[in-house]
């Protein structure tokens, strides 16, 4: 019988860097002399297995002990407590009876799905903000269509956007109540949509300057400020806000700008980066910025970065109805009456995905060339009389 307990709590405490055993197959791995994590070591058959029990210094020697006690246990009668940890936890999910905790592990669970594992909260949003405080408290087998209509039928037609995005979220969420063997009624959203009637909301496109427009406008953005040197370049490159707030000095090569595929909006991991050709006029802007960049993101502020409500409370002291997405569209309505850009280069320009999966697996460009030239010449437009 291999010894146990060979490490002592002050031991454990001050221990430099390193790997400890306590015997027994537990050991400490310290990352550094303030933290680490517990690791549990055994075979399973032939196989060398690792199982971790924690990190260090929130779980204490004595519960480490505690934790591969019940390991060795569960492995002496022949069973995996890797395998038998995991049963335990979806026992516990069996467990969760409200819907509150039903969304929190709903969206726990597809986390790895969403941008930035969903940090920005918009996929929880909507759950939150119209769903969770009149039925969050209400067990998710007793949700039916009449709680759901009434939880939205205030926002239904005038929030619709939100409305239906907050169905869907709940749907998904008892979709996974029932994955969890909870019983309940799955088509209750639907039932829901069809008691709420159909939606009267118009979708309403965000507001843009006419292109003609844009150069006199662009000329006013005179000062060397964070919102006027951002706008300028958000205008001259046609990407959204939130690439742009958050674009760090190691992206730009040259004179190329590459976003990573996950910062796109839709998008996932897997999807390539986004390659954006930077004009003359881009790079003098993007100098101009360098001087206050901070942790080398190039619109960097004390707190984070600059806010997309920045850009827009600016145009709207100007007594402005246009917002700073809308320069896409001014971008965009350009490339059509003013170029002869080919439809694959235009919405291109714009990152956006065009094709089927297929037609994009044999058409392997980017078309950069083509999309420098004309950023060129819209700079040019931008500077023009």
């Amino acid at each position: 019988m291999p010894a146990l307990n060979k490490l002592s709590a002050a031991q454990v405490r001050t221990a430099p860097a390193g790997r400890y055993g306590d015997g027994g197959g537990l050991w400490l791995h310290k990352r550094d002399e303030t933290a680490g994590k517990w690791l549990y070591l055994f075979k399973q058959g032939k196989r060398r297995r690792e199982m971790g029990l924690g990190a260090f210094p929130a779980v204490s020697l004595k519960e480490a002990r505690e934790k591969a006690d019940r390991c060795r246990a569960q492995a002496r009668d022949g069973l995996d407590p890797i395998t038998e940890r995991e049963k335990q936890r979806r026992e516990m999910r069996r467990n969760l009876h409200l819907l509150r905790d039903i969304a929190d592990d709903a969206f726990e669970a597809r986390k790895a799905e969403l941008k930035g594992d969903g940090v920005a909260g918009r996929w929880f949003s909507p759950l939150e903000l119209h769903i969770l405080p009149k039925l969050g408290d209400k067990p998710v087998a007793e949700i039916d269509q009449i709680d759901i209509r009434d939880a939205l039928a205030p926002i239904w037609h005038s929030k619709a956007d939100t409305a239906r995005k907050a169905m869907n979220r709940l749907g998904i969420c008892l979709k996974h109540a029932a994955a969890l063997g909870l019983a309940v009624d799955l088509q209750a959203a639907d039932k829901a949509k069809l008691l709420l009637g159909q939606q009267r909301h118009k979708a309403e496109h965000i507001p843009a300057l006419p292109w003609q427009d844009v150069p006199a406008f662009y000329q006013s953005l005179d000062d060397v400020t964070l919102s006027h040197l951002a706008l300028r370049l958000l205008i001259l490159t046609g990407v959204r806000s939130r690439p742009l707030r958050y674009l760090h000095l190691d992206q730009i090569d040259g004179d190329v700008w590459t976003i990573p595929g996950e910062a796109m909006k839709g998008r996932k991991d897997k999807t390539p980066d986004f390659r954006v050709p930077l004009s003359a006029e881009a790079l003098r802007v993007i100098d101009l910025a360098r001087p206050t960049a901070r942790d080398r993101l190039l619109f960097g502020t004390k707190r984070d970065v600059i806010s997309d409500a920045t850009m827009s409370r600016m145009m709207e002291r100007r007594k402005m109805t246009a917002r700073p997405h809308g320069f896409r569209s001014s971008l965009r309505v350009w490339l059509s009456e003013a170029t002869d850009a080919p439809y694959e280069v235009a919405e291109t320009m714009l990152g956006h995905v065009v094709g089927g999966a297929v037609e994009r697996a044999y058409r392997r460009t980017d078309y950069l060339e083509q999309r420098r030239q004309l950023l060129e010449f819209w700079a040019r437009h931008l500077q023009s009389a």
